[in-house]
């Protein structure tokens, strides 16, 4: 045995009683709980730190066995190994649950060593420990901030597909049917800018509260985004009880939510992604449930749907159309082609329409029909609307240098770009290009009312007091409010081409016609048709009083330099027979 050195050799100038004190005020004073046992594991002193981590006074422990502190949780292996350590089979240290006087367990992490004689025979043992509780504790506070959404503690995204994963083996297995649903609330934003982010915080734990209560307790349910929650059903028959369930949270939903005074009602919309029809991953389900609720979304409807290859397959093509879309709006590849309108009274070319085109470096020319709408989902429409705006501008002032006297130009805007800013970025622009007011129109569609009907009319009043002339296009095919149009500082009524395109054969069409131009006139709006095709629609609406028409009767969308040549040539519509 390796000789212990005496303490006048380690401290050669301390005498021996200060150097007791010292080792007694060490030994005192450190915030770390100290038990000395004796050959026979019976405590035979402690320190100020061990009476108060465990409770236990030190007449309490003295004499005691370390049983004294016995969770009872750890098994006879783990306690063999400490019982080791303490018989001098070598230093051990590691965490322990321990019991305080109170009862309580306690999370500790502690080193074992022995106290040798000269002989080497074992005299007693030394145990050093701290209450690693606080430190469990914000370990704990970690792991479920990983886990776990804090707002309704339902498992997140990342822990869903980790209990998922786990239960999908066992279905694999037993050869079982599971399914995955992401169900998507409606109007969540809409509540949450109306009444408050408390209002929907504590909808939002409501709602999960209500789907736990209807769902199976072999069922996960998971909140993974601001309006999206996910279900993994672990144990089905058939796949057509997905179906089932989906219909059991719709109903649920029925019944409206009490929330600080507010009754509220909120809608769903589930997806459905079967194991192991679909993915037999929990990655893909999650993909495959997500395509089936936005395929619901994107027609504008409630419900449940299923997933079909067919359906992921339209997902793709409008992922990558969006993906080479915005690489169109920086790589130069969208062009504004322009389409006359005509009067009815003269046959001559008073504006056009700017309209937008896609040159594909691939596919030709893509139509604005297969692109916008991708757009307005992804919001890339704002930059496109931008784009557009900026390009029409440029071109009229391309024009006014060029000493050509072009009519007015007219813009479509989106519901999106309508907001508080409009009015400022059009004065900008407008300003860049030294562009009179009065050679833009503006033209904008009846979908805006939907977005509060009030606020809209006090930026349309800003832009007319600006100077600019605002067309109402797709006029009868939307949010048509009688009660607000007349409130509308419109300049001009576009009669859609759906009620164009029957007359003057179709009853219903000429009914309506009549009646948009009628109304039209009574509001003093100039009305404007289009998508007029044949002589005989101009004809029907030339008498009716229309005063200008736009479409291939008398020319499609055309190029800059078509365009051009026609107003430069003085290109008229005939209008009689």
């Amino acid at each position: 045995m390796t000789d212990v050195p005496k303490h006048d050799a380690i401290y050669p100038d301390l005498p021996p009683e200060d150097l007791q004190r010292l080792h007694s005020r060490i030994f005192n004073d450190s915030d770390q709980g100290i038990l000395i046992t004796d050959a026979h594991e019976r405590i035979v002193s402690v320190n100020l730190a061990f009476t108060q981590i465990t409770g236990y006074s030190r007449a309490e422990a003295i004499g005691q066995t370390t049983d004294l502190l016995r969770s009872g949780v750890h098994d006879a292996e783990f306690r063999a190994k400490v019982t080791a350590a303490m018989a001098g089979e070598g230093p051990w240290q590691g965490e322990i649950i321990g019991k305080r006087k109170n009862g309580e367990l306690f999370p500790q992490n502690v080193t074992i060593s022995v106290v040798r004689d000269e002989s080497g025979a074992i005299t007693h043992a030394l145990s050093i420990f701290s209450d690693i509780s606080v430190l469990h504790q914000a370990q704990e506070r970690i792991a479920r901030l990983a886990n776990f959404d804090d707002l309704t503690g339902l498992p997140n995204r990342s822990h869903f597909i980790q209990l998922v994963e786990v239960a999908l083996a066992s279905v694999k297995r037993h050869q079982q049917v599971a399914a995955v649903m992401t169900v998507e609330l409606e109007r969540l934003s809409n509540i949450s800018d109306s009444l408050g982010l408390d209002v929907a915080d504590e909808l939002l734990q409501q709602i999960s509260q209500r789907f736990g209560q209807t769902l199976r307790v072999t069922d996960v349910l998971a909140k993974v985004g601001s309006d999206q929650f996910v279900v993994g059903l672990l144990s089905l028959e058939q796949r057509e009880h997905a179906g089932i369930v989906a219909k059991k949270l719709l109903a649920v939903m029925e019944a409206p939510f009490q929330v600080q005074s507010q009754l509220v009602h909120v809608g769903l919309s589930v997806g459905i992604a079967v194991f192991p029809d679909d993915a037999q991953d929990v990655a893909s389900l999650l993909r495959y449930s997500d395509v089936s609720v936005n395929r619901i979304k994107a027609e504008e409807e409630s419900g449940y749907l299923f997933y079909s290859p067919e359906m992921n397959q339209r997902a793709k093509e409008k992922w990558q159309l969006e993906g080479e879309l915005r690489h169109a709006l920086v790589a130069q590849q969208l062009v504004l082609h322009y389409q006359p309108k005509v009067s009815l009274r003269t046959g001559e070319i008073v504006g056009a329409e700017a309209l937008i085109r896609w040159r594909h470096p691939t596919n030709g020319m893509v139509s604005p029909a297969k692109f916008i709408p991708v757009a307005e989902e992804t919001g890339l429409i704002l930059d496109i609307g931008s784009w557009v705006l900026d390009e029409a501008c440029r071109q009229m002032r391309a024009w006014m240098d060029a000493g050509l006297a072009m009519p007015i130009i007219a813009v479509n805007l989106s519901a999106r770009q309508f907001d508080r800013l409009l009015p400022n970025r059009l004065r900008t622009v407008l300003e860049r290009y030294q562009l009179p007011p009065e050679c833009l129109q503006l033209e904008i569609t009846e979908s805006l009312l939907v977005r509060g009907a009030e606020g809209v009319i006090s930026i349309m009043n800003e832009l007319v007091a600006m100077g600019l002339a605002l067309s109402m296009d797709d006029f009868g095919t939307g949010y048509s409010s009688l009660s607000y149009l007349k409130k509308f500082p419109i300049s001009t009524l576009k009669i859609d081409r759906a009620f164009v395109i029957g007359v003057p054969t179709d009853e219903n069409d000429c009914a309506i016609a009549q009646a948009i131009i009628t109304l039209a006139k009574q509001l003093r709006q100039e009305i404007v048709a289009e998508g007029v095709e044949t002589r005989e629609q101009m004809a029907f609406l030339r008498q009716l009083g229309c005063d200008q028409l736009q479409g291939f009767l008398f020319s499609p969308p055309v190029a800059v330099s078509d365009f051009e040549s026609m107003v430069l040539s003085g290109l008229r519509l005939t209008l009689e027979p």
